[in-house]
């Protein structure tokens, strides 16, 4: 029997390192997945779900959400993740940003990409937000050793936010970025997260987590998947030339299609709200918990084909975004359209830089908080102006 062909980077340190927590019974089909995801009476869970206190909801992440009020809070926000939102407002961000970004790695010859996709991905996210008032340049720094020194000490995603909200690069971060911005949009309100919380009466400490989970799930996830594009079209030139050639549709399979191979977020947990007699995990107690795979999801032959490891932009062809990249159901990625714009514009004019050539692959890193991959420090080179 042939082997299978395993083109995945990240795959040998997701396999050493993936913790599933006890009693929590693993998902690993496409099917099972989606059902589960979709069911009504199954709630968000992991990520220290079970230490957040839902009582006012407008005071709570959307991420912990469920039923109604996580609906209502998603419709709040839907606006600012249309793509009408995208083209109008954010696209010209990235436009911008990934124009100086490259124009200063052309000056100098050299450049990190994490470094340079990540403050690609606080400017777009800070727009979004509503962070209007700070330098990206300056606040990404500020950001990214504020997001490091708080994982390297949290044993869950609810302590790593206490360790946020306590630390001086917490602290730093409120006075520097978010209050300055929260002042300015009492008096000048705009479309963006911010001003759309002072409107509905929250306080400081609220914004200023609102403020930390668009970090994480804006920011930190978007890096990650620029570096890892652009990893896999440095070191294979027909992928790189077809993604040149391309048009936005292609461009964008070809994007799902390495994000299906290397999914930033890798394990999803949900618990029954109920009693579920009749599920695709079989018969569940209120309570039961389950955890999406999502790493074996996408690479279920009876949803993505034959060769499931494997790189093949065709394969996307009918699926509506993004197979199980973003999740599904009630709790699917809102800024997925987003991440997904910002990746295509920078990978795009990045390659065609004259003489541009990845010089330094990235290290692989293990985030342990949020079961995800990190990849660093991997060194771009181009002909100089």
């Amino acid at each position: 029997m042939e082997a299978q062909v395993d083109e995945r980077k990240s795959a040998a340190l997701a396999e050493a390192n993936l913790r599933v927590e006890d009693g929590a019974q693993k998902v690993t089909t496409f099917a099972a997945a989606r059902e589960m995801l979709r069911h009504t009476q199954v709630l968000q869970d992991g990520a220290g779900a079970d230490e957040v206190d839902v009582g006012d909801p407008e005071q709570v992440p959307v991420f912990y959400l469920d039923g109604k009020p996580h609906k209502t809070r998603r419709a709040a926000i839907a606006r600012f993740f249309t793509p009408r939102a995208i083209s109008e407002r954010y696209q010209a961000v990235m436009e911008a940003t990934t124009d100086r970004l490259l124009a200063d790695f052309r000056a100098r010859g050299e450049a990190r990409l994490d470094e340079i996709s990540f403050e690609l991905a606080v400017a777009v996210a800070s727009k979004i937000v509503g962070l209007s008032q700070s330098d990206p340049h300056e606040m990404a720094p500020r950001i990214a050793v504020l997001l490091r020194a708080s994982f390297n000490n949290a044993k869950g995603l609810a302590r790593w936010k206490n360790l946020l909200l306590r630390s001086w690069y917490g602290y730093r971060f409120y006075v520097k970025d978010v209050r300055p911005a929260v002042r300015v949009r009492r008096e000048e309100p705009g479309e963006d997260i911010i001003s759309q919380c002072l409107a509905k009466g929250y306080s400081d400490k609220a914004i200023m987590i609102e403020c930390m989970t668009y970090a994480t799930a804006g920011m930190v996830t978007t890096r990650e998947f620029i570096v890892m594009v652009a990893w896999y079209m440095f070191e294979r030139d027909e992928l790189r030339a077809d993604f040149l050639a391309a048009d936005e549709e292609r461009q964008f399979a070809i994007l799902l299609e390495i994000l299906r191979l290397e999914p930033i977020a890798a394990l999803l947990y949900r618990r029954s709200a109920q009693d579920l007699p009749e599920t695709c995990l079989g018969a569940l107690r209120e309570g039961a918990r389950f955890v999406v795979d999502m790493r074996a999801v996408n690479a279920d032959e009876t949803a993505v084909g034959a060769c499931p490891h494997a790189l093949d932009p065709d394969r996307a062809k009918g699926q509506q975004g993004t197979f199980m990249s973003f999740g599904d159901g009630a709790h699917h990625c809102p800024g997925w359209q987003v991440a997904l714009h910002e990746t295509r514009i920078f990978i795009d004019r990045l390659l065609r830089v004259p003489g541009v050539a990845m010089v330094k692959p990235p290290e692989m890193l293990w985030n342990a908080p949020l079961m995800s991959y990190e990849l660093r420090d991997a060194q771009v080179r181009c002909t100089t102006l």
